[in-house]
């Protein structure tokens, strides 16, 4: 039994972000029940390629692991009379639609608090659900150059770059799924569930955290910095070697010192220029210069090897080279699923680790395989009432977010 044991969300949702979301909650033990709409073919993310195939692709079973389908038609009067009987029954209902839509389609707490007030309501949109924005679409790369990422990323004088991974889209899943659970909570301390209401755009300004708090107070304007150097630390940055590049980060004074001795230049440590933070700031270029020419002598592994557990260290790897690394599997971050088209998948496992549970990994749901047990067992409604109401009889243009 999971610690999330007995929690049943519903979740009208698809791709990244939402899945993201409720992926968690599923591996710890979440009833995570997918609404998929028959007439558009379910979460588009079925079909994303490069690896896709019969409904299903590795994008899919690698954000809906753990968790179960039902298709049904929210837009249908039939299908909003069951969906109301699912949430008599369920503890949150959670979407990532746009800002604008839960409300027209029903799905506010306020619409749905008279069947149960228990009922938590979480939204995951890209400018919220309140605002003169809330009708706009958003996706992870708009809000990554909207809300200045894109303009602290890259090199100085090179173009404005994107993160390598959808990381607005994980870190609003993340938030998501922490108001979900604070909406839970709250539940169930004094019975009554509220909107819990979560952006892209919120979350990407929020974690440009201290960098805001130092333009707002004191004017702070951050630039791109040469090597992925940090803004204000010296030396917190990337350096190259004979072999690749390893990244150094001196971040408490006594780091500097060790690494100077360790790297058979003491004289650094001794000269006045770089007798602390401040100074080292005031003369980066001299200091960096120094420390360039002697990490270029030796190879990443020599440099490995000689510097770390002394000083805050990491080689630049690649994906593949990520992957591999022991730490890996020692913590159990590969995990292996069985799935009907692509066989034995392995995959990345949840980064929540808990003393006393150990998640059992399943593969992503076909589109309504559950609709026997959640309908039929679960509601108590007929084959053919289930046959009837599953059949999608005419295109409908989804409300879903793409």
């Amino acid at each position: 039994m999971g610690p999330l044991s007995g929690v049943r969300i519903l979740a009208i949702s698809q791709y990244g972000a939402g899945p993201f979301a409720t992926l968690h909650l599923a591996d710890m033990g979440a009833e995570v029940i997918k609404i998929e709409d028959p007439n558009s073919g379910g979460d588009v993310s079925r079909s994303v390629i490069p690896y896709s195939e019969n409904e299903d692709s590795l994008f899919f079973q690698s954000l809906n692991r753990n968790k179960k389908s039902i298709t049904l038609d929210l837009k249908s009067t039939e299908g909003k009379a069951v969906f109301l009987k699912l949430v008599e029954k369920s503890d949150a209902v959670f979407n990532n639609l746009r800002g604008d839509v839960p409300e027209r389609l029903g799905i506010t707490y306020q619409q749905l608090k008279h069947v149960n007030p228990k009922i938590v309501t979480c939204s995951l949109s890209g400018f919220g659900t309140s605002g003169s924005m809330k009708k706009e679409p958003a996706y992870d790369y708009l809000l990554q150059a909207m809300n200045g990422h894109m303009s602290l990323t890259g090199e100085p004088g090179g173009p404005p770059t994107k993160y390598g991974i959808s990381i607005v889209d994980f870190s609003t899943g993340m938030m998501a799924a922490l108001g979900l659970m604070i909406g839970l909570y709250k539940a169930k301390v004094d019975g009554k569930g509220e909107d819990i209401d979560v952006s892209l755009f919120d979350t990407s300004l929020s974690v440009l955290n201290y960098l805001a708090i130092w333009h707002l107070n004191k004017g702070y304007e951050p630039l791109r910095t040469t090597s992925s150097a940090h803004p204000t630390l010296v030396p917190s940055q990337l350096f190259e070697t004979k072999t690749g590049y390893i990244m150094i980060m001196c971040n408490k004074e006594k780091f500097f010192r060790i690494l100077c001795e360790e790297i058979d230049a003491e004289h650094l440590a001794r000269d006045t220029r770089y007798q602390d933070f401040q100074s080292r700031f005031d003369h980066k270029e001299t200091l960096i210069t120094e420390l360039e020419r002697v990490f270029l002598t030796e190879t990443t592994k020599t440099w490995l090897s000689r510097l770390q557990g002394k000083v805050p260290i990491a080689p630049v790897n690649s994906i593949q080279e990520a992957l591999n690394q022991s730490i890996v599997h020692e913590r159990n971050m590969i995990v292996k699923v069985d799935s009907d088209n692509f066989g034995e998948i392995e995959m990345l496992g949840t980064p929540i680790k808990c003393e006393s549970f150990t998640p059992d990994y399943k593969p992503g749901p076909k589109m309504g395989e559950h609709n026997e047990e959640i309908f039929e067992q679960l509601l108590g409604l007929t084959k053919n009432d289930v046959e009837r109401m599953t059949d999608p009889s005419k295109h409908r243009d989804s409300l879903y977010k793409a």
